[in-house]
């Protein structure tokens, strides 16, 4: 499991990093788009502080300007590579509190999971964002890079 793990952030990394330089490239991204990439990268960074039981340096929603993305996607993906790297027991249960303040708990496998699968969904989103401001979307399908 950790090896498809790792198979999965070096996806969401490469994915991350081409919409990062794309943007970078762009100038003027659509607000909508640059709200959720910001999304991406603050949730990774939440889900990583939870599994590491540290406390967060970002809010959910925090937007971030473009310049800044890079570092803040680097060291999301440095973390989850420590995490994964790490652990004797994938199945280890995290207990924490959401951005609501509920309790919950999860395996850190479902948690990792769980981060690859809400990046592509909102990767999704700023694609249908892009194209409602007449851009052309980047083809980040999972099987395009196993290609």
């Amino acid at each position: 499991m950790k090896v498809f793990l790792n198979q999965l952030f070096d996806y969401n990394f490469y994915c991350n990093k081409r919409l990062i330089e794309e943007c970078q490239k762009m100038g003027g991204i659509p607000d909508k788009s640059q709200t959720l990439f910001s999304h991406i990268l603050n949730a990774h960074h939440l889900w990583n502080a939870r599994m590491m039981q540290k406390t967060p340096a970002y809010k959910v929603w925090q937007e971030h300007p473009v310049e800044d993305w890079g570092d803040i996607h680097y060291e999301n993906q440095r973390n989850s590579f420590e995490i994964i790297t790490n652990t004797d027991n994938l199945d280890q249960r995290v207990d924490y509190i959401n951005t609501e303040g509920r309790s919950y708990a999860n395996t850190l496998q479902d948690i990792l999971f769980h981060i690859i699968n809400h990046s592509t969904h909102h990767r999704a989103q700023i694609a249908a964002d892009f194209r409602h401001n007449e851009l052309e979307p980047l083809p980040l399908d999972y099987i395009f890079y196993k290609r």
